[in-house]
């Protein structure tokens, strides 16, 4: 795979980082999540090809546990508010100062500088500063966030993601690792948000967000570029914006052109909606789908999560895999045709199932192992067998 022999310490943190560090295991790194003391479970749930190691930081032998572990890796992914990793005393001048290839990416909300970056805040907020907020949401409503999926993985994790690839890209000519400042808002979270929105600053002028939000071609406004109920309480989405593509539309739904407003007449957009959704609510989605499959209408069902899986499209492509307790899941992209991922199928690890392996790796004895678990300082879970 791409990464292989690329090693990973992934300090357990919430949605962006642990979704940065299962993209980086899916394409062959070996990742080593740090969970804290007391910690049950993984509530991201993106542990996929992950080992887990308990070790508490706050206690210096914990603090040099993990300063071992980086002297060998090739990349640290960091989820805290500056200023907690130089406190443990395990911040990148340290930490680099004993391994200067590492690579220490830091994924904080509002990064590491800047009057917002020591407080809290999630992917509302942080879209909400990177201005995409306000570009969200129908006429005369207030905007809304589009899940967590903009800043927090989009503008986050995959944003830190491609910042470690350039870093271990570059390292091959200098030798250096260095320090990833990656955060979901202006800087960091923030900022990759608003670096995604490029297109969105690049195109005002060109007339396609003169309008109020909610009114333009893009975001829900034209009757050409939206979504509609079916019969069934499905729904069928529309993106036929190019005239070849809206004439099909318009054809499928049993319309004839010569006798609509013309296409790009915004003032006329708010009665075409309604015509629209009266023809589409005639029908159920499947009806919907056997009219404009096969065809350049641009025309296609909103599918669920219940059903995207079964979908032909995801079928031909294998698009969702399957693990060993049977759950379903997005398969990892991009597609890479000599190096492709091959994210593991086992189940996730649970909080502390390879400390003892791992520190044996690192050179501990059993006998040090035993002291460590026995002072507090590591946690070891092993799977029980039930006879």
């Amino acid at each position: 795979m791409a990464l292989r022999g690329i090693t990973v310490v992934e300090l357990a943190g919430l949605a962006p980082v642990p979704f940065c560090g299962m993209v980086l295991a899916d394409f062959g790194a070996q990742v080593v999540r740090v969970d804290r003391p007391g910690t049950r479970s993984d509530p991201s749930r993106l542990a996929r090809g992950k080992r887990s190691l308990v070790v508490d930081l706050k206690q210096p032998r914990g603090a040099a546990v993990l300063r071992r572990l980086c002297a060998r890796a090739d990349v640290m992914l960091e989820p805290f508010r500056p200023g907690v990793m130089e406190k443990l005393q395990l911040g990148p001048e340290v930490l680099q100062k004993e391994n200067p290839r590492l690579i220490y990416a830091r994924l904080s909300g509002f990064g590491q500088s800047g009057r917002f970056s020591k407080v809290a805040g999630h992917d509302i907020n942080y879209l909400a500063l990177s201005g995409v907020l306000s570009r969200i949401g129908r006429s005369g409503e207030n905007p809304y966030a589009p899940l967590n999926l903009l800043a927090d993985f989009s503008g986050g994790g995959l944003m830190c993601t491609m910042g470690i690839i350039m870093a271990l890209f570059e390292r091959t000519r200098s030798g250096k690792g260095q320090v990833i400042d990656a955060s979901m808002s202006v800087s960091s979270k923030v900022e990759g948000t608003a670096y995604l929105s490029s297109f969105l600053w690049k195109t005002q002028e060109i007339g396609l967000w003169e309008q109020p939000r909610g009114q333009n071609i893009l975001d829900g406004g034209a009757p050409f570029y939206t979504t509609y109920r079916t019969a069934d309480g499905g729904f069928m989405a529309v993106g036929a914006i190019e005239p070849q593509f809206y004439e099909l539309l318009i054809k499928g739904l049993g319309l004839k052109s010569d006798e609509l407003p013309n296409q790009m007449s915004i003032k006329d957009w708010p009665e075409m909606k309604k015509k629209f959704a009266d023809i589409f609510a005639k029908k159920t989605k499947a009806e919907w789908c056997q009219i404009f499959d096969g065809t350049d209408a641009c025309v296609t069902p909103v599918l669920t999560f219940e059903e995207v899986s079964h979908h032909g499209h995801s079928k031909d492509r294998g698009s969702f895999i399957t693990d060993t307790e049977q759950r379903v899941s997005p398969r990892p992209a991009p597609l890479l045709s000599n190096t492709p991922a091959l994210p593991s199928t086992k189940r996730d690890p649970f909080v502390g199932e390879h400390t003892e392996e791992i520190l044996k790796e690192l050179g501990f004895s059993q006998k040090e192992i035993n002291q460590l678990k026995l002072d507090n300082i590591v946690e070891i879970h092993k799977l029980r067998v039930n006879l």
